[in-house]
């Protein structure tokens, strides 16, 4: 099951500002809407939060797959030599290319 604040993030489409906007609390029966602060949508009903599970679940993959590709790709140092030097500059590109067929984006 998707977390809320992925189906909030959908709704609203926009990530607000968890410490304000809107306050998430768990009480140990699963997370729910404590305050809804925000001013250019009404607090959504759980049907209508319900209906976002597939879209959530599709924004979680995907920031995973960002998460997995930012992990593994070159570092900033390996960038920079990469630069200066034609071998490196292809290793770098092939390890990129490696990296993304690893971790396909979600669509």
């Amino acid at each position: 099951m998707s977390e809320l604040d992925k189906k909030i993030t959908i709704y609203l489409g926009r990530k607000p500002n968890f410490s304000s906007e809107v306050i998430l609390q768990d009480d140990g029966n699963g997370s729910y809407i404590k305050e809804w602060n925000v001013n250019d949508k009404i607090k959504p009903t759980e049907e209508q939060l319900n209906a976002l599970e597939a879209q959530a679940n599709t924004l979680e993959a995907s920031n995973q797959v960002i998460a997995n590709r930012k992990a593994e790709y070159p570092s900033i140092e390996e960038l920079v030599v990469a630069l200066y030097d034609t071998e490196d500059k292809l290793a770098i590109e092939n390890k990129r290319k490696a990296v993304k067929d690893k971790y396909p984006k979600w669509h």
